[in-house]
């Protein structure tokens, strides 16, 4: 079994409107809520894909009410830790005129120790096969809670800033930021030099995510580049999602990976194009496997 870890969870609510114009009263063309956060996008990209897979995040308040029934209604196996603050909500704004998505992400409610004690215990509990660590960690967790998490287990390790550099002691098998994540935390331009920063102080491997351009993976057995066979419009929101969904899943198959990767680049591609962050394209997703380009890449 996968499971996914969101110790910050969210309700998600994408606006979609004709165009977004700052200082501008704008009406929406569709409202859609539904219970997000990296990890149960995760979860929701392997369920699309008929894999065995968990899903243990926060919820509170009448906002975490709302996860909770959207989780049981899509059917998603997940276990709730319930916490004293209010469940936090994000924003996605999407421009049909130019396709551009603008994102607000609160930072969601602090935890106690007690509840963050609990989470970790039904970690524990589930004794999972693959373990994926996504999102932002919400205040009052201890800065090395996704390490102590990790540590022992065969996992993937999604986030960003100090999150993710103390996350590297507990040595993740696979981290995944994107390049911007990359550059900050590092300071390099340079992202496979970068990557193998991240190795040193304690990742198996590194996938960075290029947008467009697809993904760069450093690992042990070589460094690879993977891109898309074209370019694609839509919703990005969930794309790093499907990626990190691609990533366990070649892991608890043990796949090569020029395959894990082929598979990622396609489910990205398939998350651009479906309508909310958690949802994928699955006829794309089975055409674009055989288009993906992956190719060996000399170290810098």
């Amino acid at each position: 079994m996968i499971v996914t870890v969101t110790p910050n969870a969210a309700l998600d609510v994408t606006y979609t409107v004709d165009g977004l114009v700052p200082d501008a009263v704008h009406r929406a063309r569709d409202v859609r809520h539904r219970a997000g956060g990296k990890g149960v996008n995760v979860a929701r990209v392997l369920h699309a894909l008929g894999v065995d897979v968990h899903a243990i995040a926060t919820a509170g308040g009448a906002t975490g009410s709302a996860l909770a029934a959207d989780l049981g209604a899509a059917g998603l196996a997940a276990e709730l830790v319930p916490i004293g603050g209010e469940t936090r909500r994000t924003t996605t704004v999407l421009s049909a005129v130019d396709g551009s998505v603008t994102l607000f992400n609160e930072p969601g409610p602090a935890v106690t120790a007690m509840e963050w004690a609990l989470l970790a215990e039904r970690v524990r509990r589930r004794d999972p096969e693959v373990l994926v660590c996504s999102g932002s960690l919400p205040p009052g967790a201890p800065a090395d809670g996704y390490a102590r998490l990790i540590e022992g287990r065969k996992s993937v390790l999604d986030t960003s800033g100090p999150a993710l550099l103390a996350g590297l002691a507990g040595r993740p098998a696979v981290v995944k930021p994107n390049a911007a994540e990359l550059r900050e935390v590092t300071g390099l331009d340079d992202p496979g030099r970068a990557a193998r920063e991240l190795m040193r102080a304690g990742a198996g491997a590194v996938v960075v995510s290029l947008g467009a351009d697809g993904l760069l993976a450093v690992t042990p057995a070589g460094t690879w580049r993977a891109t898309p066979s074209g370019a694609l419009s839509g919703n990005t929101t969930g794309a790093g999602d499907a990626v990190v969904a691609a990533l366990a899943l070649g892991l608890s198959r043990l796949e090569p990976w020029p395959e894990i990767l082929r598979r990622a680049v396609a489910l990205s591609g398939a998350a651009v194009l479906g309508p909310l962050a958690g949802d994928v394209d699955l006829a794309h997703y089975h055409r674009e496997l055989a288009a993906v380009r992956v190719r060996p890449e000399q170290e810098s």
